[in-house]
């Protein structure tokens, strides 16, 4: 399992019942979680001080309760020397706008994108890491492979999650970083990118289960994901140095990732594909959660 251990401003105090207590900065959340199908004791004492919980419907969706939440607040991860700054605030379906388990991959790319812009400089080339973001929402991976230098195309089918991200990179002090922002469908931009011979040092993918584009267009991952990476491999650079898919649709293995990878770029490019769980560690019992599935490739 890919684990995001690295955090400060937020945690998975405990999970039990389908719900899981969490620690946004200084706030508690109680949100219910799928994964969490085990009945154990509540003995910690947050799930009676949240401020707000989820409350799922039987017939699909569901509302929050608020006791004492702002519309709005931050946190902040560390990523090597930066402090990645995030804008918060619950909204639909049971989300806040950040994704936490994320980090683990930000660590991953971030490390890679170091060590190619450093191999650059010291040949003389002053470009940097070109990386695509498809399927952005509010930035999370934008923001930490900008901190370390590359320069980023963001793609988002929603205005509103862009200008979020936006928000974001400017609270991170990258308001001035090399962000393209742009609000498409990640599909016909692809399909556009490849016919200017656009070409990306790594490529970020984060699809939606299912979703519409700007202009209605549909998207369903189990009948749209390979051809999907089919067409981002024609994006990727002559020495290209990484891929990540990330999958948060049920039933959809960890292990399907590394076929669409072997499949579509290890055999044009070799390299190591990768595919795990991703999941953050629960304090209470020192165990992890599963949050998610991230398919990787780099270059040898």
């Amino acid at each position: 399992m890919f684990t995001a251990s690295g955090w400060t401003d937020y945690e998975i105090l405990d999970a039990s019942g389908g719900e899981k207590l969490e620690r946004w900065g200084e706030y508690l959340l109680v949100r219910p979680d799928p994964q969490v199908i085990w009945n154990t004791k509540r003995l910690d004492p947050g799930w009676k001080k949240a401020n707000a919980i989820y409350h799922r419907s039987k017939s699909g969706g569901g509302e929050w309760e608020f006791r004492n939440l702002p519309k709005q607040w931050q946190i902040s991860y560390r990523l090597g020397a930066s402090d990645l700054t995030f804008h918060l605030k619950p909204f639909s379906f049971k989300h806040t706008g950040l994704f936490p388990e994320q980090a683990v991959n930000w660590e991953w790319f971030s490390g890679l994108i170091r060590g190619e812009d450093g191999r650059r400089r010291r040949a003389g080339d002053e470009r940097p890491v070109r990386v695509l973001n498809l399927f952005a929402y509010t930035g999370g991976a934008t923001i930490a492979a900008a901190s370390v230098g590359a320069a980023v195309t963001h793609v988002d089918a929603s205005k509103g999650m862009t200008l979020w991200a936006k928000e974001n990179a400017v609270s991170s002090g990258l308001g001035d970083a090399p962000v393209r922002w742009l609000v498409d469908d990640c599909r016909k931009f692809v399909e556009r990118e490849i016919r200017r011979g656009s070409r990306y040092d790594g490529i970020i993918m984060d699809p939606p289960s299912y979703g519409r584009g700007p202009k209605g267009e549909l998207w369903k991952i189990e009948d749209m994901l390979h051809d999907m990476v089919k067409l981002t491999a024609s994006l990727l650079s002559d020495r290209p140095l990484f891929y990540l898919i990330n999958s948060y649709t049920t039933g959809l293995a960890p292990a399907v990732l590394t076929y669409l990878i072997h499949t579509e770029i290890v055999k044009r490019f070799g390299g190591h594909a990768d595919a795990q769980e991703v999941g953050l560690p629960v304090t209470d019992t020192g165990l992890n959660l599963p949050c998610g599935a991230a398919g990787r490739w780099q270059a040898e």
